[in-house]
């Protein structure tokens, strides 16, 4: 990762800031960004003084406007004189969409939401990505060398009763990413999913099912940091020729070479839910 440069989009709290920080502290050049101010000034807090000041940038930006996708590139290009990693990791999960989830006695319908509601979570977790990417693509086929990495989330939650926009959303980020893979293909350019495969410990999870998971009245649920060891193998060189392909660090074995542990794993990216054949990936 020495010498690489990369937007992590949500890399200001949760599973976004444990991707930048493990990137910068790599030796890559990092642009996190978010949309809450207070946590651009918690980082910038935490990280100055200290070596990573140099490597990891905070930035401010409603990524669902077009024109702060322009300003979020032009930032790091302006930084960092080059981009080779973008992670689309932004998103808007059910503590937004039903902040009262687990509070509520019947579960909620899709009809009850508000057309804001389903316009803020389409924009932020698939337009956004979409923006971004079509950004980012041109600048890293011309160098001849990148990677974009999509957050998606497991296909049975896509599905799921309540998850309305948020699966909507993610599963047209997981074909756009079968799509995008193939489009990059010859280019050195790869597109792969990266997924915690489960609940995440972070704040786009509601407290009570966190502490449920913690307790053990529910499955168990992803540390950030567990996103760290999948994410350093897929942008590095072992990983050029991995494309079009989804991994979810719940199962991630780190006991194994990278490489055999991301053969242990993968899937293609999209809807085919059969196991590969480990002698084609």
């Amino acid at each position: 990762m020495i010498g690489r440069a990369a937007i992590v989009t949500g890399g200001l709290s949760g599973l976004g800031r444990a991707m930048a920080l493990a990137l910068a502290r790599s030796g890559g050049q990092v642009l996190a960004v978010g949309h809450i101010a207070d946590d651009a000034e918690r980082m910038s807090r935490e990280i100055a003084g200290s070596p990573l000041g140099e490597n990891l940038v905070p930035l401010v930006a409603d990524l669902r406007r077009p024109a702060e996708c322009d300003r979020a590139v032009a930032a790091a290009l302006s930084r960092f004189g080059r981009l080779h990693i973008l992670i689309n990791n932004a998103g808007l999960t059910f503590t937004y969409i039903w902040p009262d989830l687990y509070r509520r006695p019947q579960k909620p319908k899709f009809w009850e939401l508000k057309d804001e509601i389903v316009q803020n979570v389409m924009d932020t977790n698939y337009v956004a990505a979409d923006q971004m990417a079509r950004r980012a693509a041109p600048l890293l086929a011309k160098q001849g060398w990148g990677r974009i990495i999509n957050v998606t989330t497991k296909l049975d939650t896509m599905n799921r009763p309540t998850s309305g926009p948020y699966g909507a959303s993610k599963a047209a980020l997981e074909i756009a990413t079968e799509i995008w893979a193939q489009e990059m293909a010859g280019t050195g350019v790869t597109v792969n999913i990266l997924n915690p495969g489960a609940g995440a410990h972070t704040p786009g999870i509601a407290a009570e099912a966190s502490a449920a998971s913690r307790a053990g009245r529910l499955p168990r649920f992803v540390e950030p940091d567990e996103m760290v060891a999948p994410l350093l193998w897929l942008v590095s060189s072992e990983a050029d020729a991995i494309n079009g392909y989804r991994f979810d660090a719940l199962t991630w074995d780190k006991a194994l070479p990278p490489v055999e542990a991301a053969r242990k794993i993968a899937r293609k990216a999209g809807f085919d839910l059969h196991p590969l054949d480990p002698a084609g990936f």
